[in-house]
């Protein structure tokens, strides 16, 4: 994989000697970290058959960027394919196009897709390709200037605002979110419950403010979030919430019926080529234009925001520990094995 840094910020952060998290994720994490690939990724051109085409369902933001740069760059067209993007306001509505086939391919976190593929047996998904995976700093908590938070251990007892829950639900005791998943890991590391800290989730659109209200502690949150509150509040940030157990954390990718892949399996393959190209080598510069254009992510924070890495390859393994992660801290129904999800 490949680590696209736009403009990284130097962020202070409290040195912690962690330790590692019994989810049952370690020896997975240490094979991902020796290299161990799965099938699904190539930057090898792929011709689709003649008249192909898939509309993609997704909600604008950081982590499908490079689909556009390959759309404006004419990758898919290069590569047969006749391919449509679509905007929708929520993965929720997304699944809905999937479903009704309105949309043949969706892009969206997968703890949001691995639920949606335990609770739905008879609408099964494969995912298509790993979009966007965890780099440092890039999924914070983070405090106003002059909070009296200074640890992880410091959270216990306060209330910390997280952006709704799309597909996930909200009950007590168990993330609704692959950031409160990861969160739960971070805290759980640093000896806090994570149970003790009351979670409160609200539209994204609100958490800075409500942190500058006071109506919450502090805000679990990604980019362009995490640049807007430093910018705007002088915000710190007191977890990365992916670090740990959840260090490079696959968060994003694209997923397709099982049936559509089946009808359509050389269409597919030539999509994930041209998508995988273009997060390979997708110029900062392209990735900046189309964050601004599409993301709603202004052009000064377009170059500022903290990036992680637009993954070129898919990785089982890699896949398998968000599963693992989620199902350890109950936001999965049962355990899920993702090879049988993999399009191949």
């Amino acid at each position: 994989m490949k680590v696209l840094s736009v403009g990284r910020r130097p962020v202070q952060r409290p040195g912690r000697n962690r330790m590692r998290a019994a989810v049952g994720c370690a020896v997975a994490a240490i094979a991902l970290l020796a290299g161990c690939q799965a099938s699904g990724g190539s930057t090898a051109a792929t011709q689709a058959p003649t008249g192909s085409s898939v509309t993609v369902a997704l909600v604008p933001g950081v982590g499908n960027a490079p689909l556009y740069v390959a759309q404006q760059e004419g990758l898919f067209r290069k590569a047969g394919l006749r391919v449509t993007i679509r905007p929708y306001p929520s993965v929720k509505a997304e699944v809905a196009a999937l479903r009704s086939g309105s949309a043949d391919v969706a892009f969206g976190d997968y703890a949001d897709f691995f639920y949606a593929q335990e609770s739905d047996v008879h609408a099964p998904v494969v995912v298509v390709a790993d979009a966007y995976d965890a780099g440092p700093n890039v999924m914070d908590v983070l405090v106003p200037p002059g909070s009296t938070i200074g640890t992880p251990q410091d959270l216990a007892g306060k209330t910390v605002g997280t952006a709704e829950p799309q597909l996930l639900p909200h009950r007590g005791g168990s993330p609704y979110s692959l950031d409160t998943v990861a969160a739960y890991s971070v805290l759980l590391n640093d000896g806090v419950q994570p149970t003790n800290v009351t979670w409160r989730p609200m539209p994204t659109g609100d958490l800075i403010g409500a942190l500058r209200a006071h109506q919450v502690d502090a805000i679990l949150v990604t980019e362009p979030q995490i640049y807007e509150a430093e910018a705007q509040l002088g915000a710190r940030a007191v977890i990365d919430a992916c670090s740990g157990e959840a260090v490079n954390l696959p968060l994003d990718g694209y997923f397709a019926p099982a049936s559509f892949a089946r009808r359509h399996a050389a269409a597919l393959t030539a999509f994930r080529s041209a998508l995988t190209h273009a997060q390979a080598d997708a110029p900062p510069a392209s990735l900046h234009a189309v964050l601004t254009r599409y993301a709603g992510v202004s052009s000064q924070a377009s170059s500022l925001i903290t990036l992680g890495e637009y993954a070129t390859s898919l990785n089982v393994i890699s896949l398998q520990r968000v599963a693992d992660m989620m199902s350890f801290y109950g936001a999965l129904p049962r355990p899920l094995d993702v090879a049988h999800m993999v399009f191949r």
